[in-house]
């Protein structure tokens, strides 16, 4: 996908054939479809959410592949025992259960991220005092 892109950027796509152009803008639009949302990825997520396993059931099958942690939403439709971290819910009801889940999760999320970045900035606080110190004492 992305030689394809850097194809049609540089130029280099011009100088193919009006044929094997429409080929490649065709496998260009059918992988962005299918495959955009982690075209950019650099590393293996730390875990999935899934709201439907029955539905999707290449991504479960993936993630154990992969040791990737499951987080889905199991109705009572689908085996609980294929994700590692199962929610009991009702995964065809989009706007009462998936919506409500959905915003617990995002919620958490975020919660978790801003403790992270907190984290992250009282150890750099505390790395710039301890080097300061160490300067202060050689003069």
């Amino acid at each position: 996908m992305s030689s394809i892109e850097k194809m049609e950027t540089d130029g280099t796509a011009a100088t193919l054939s009006k044929r094997e152009r429409l080929q490649l803008t065709r496998t260009l639009q059918k992988m962005t479809k299918n495959l955009g949302s982690i075209a950019d990825m650099n590393r293996v997520p730390a875990a999935i959410f899934v709201v439907d396993i029955m539905k999707e059931h290449i991504a479960v099958a993936e993630a154990k592949r992969l040791a990737i942690p499951v987080f889905a939403m199991v109705d009572t439709n689908s085996d609980p025992r294929k994700v590692d971290f199962a929610i009991p819910a009702n995964d065809d009801a989009i706007t009462k259960s998936i919506s409500k889940i959905l915003d617990v999760v995002i919620e958490g999320i975020a919660e978790g991220l801003a403790e992270r970045k907190a984290d992250k900035d009282k150890n750099e606080g505390e790395e710039g005092k301890g080097k300061k110190s160490k300067a202060q004492a050689e003069a």
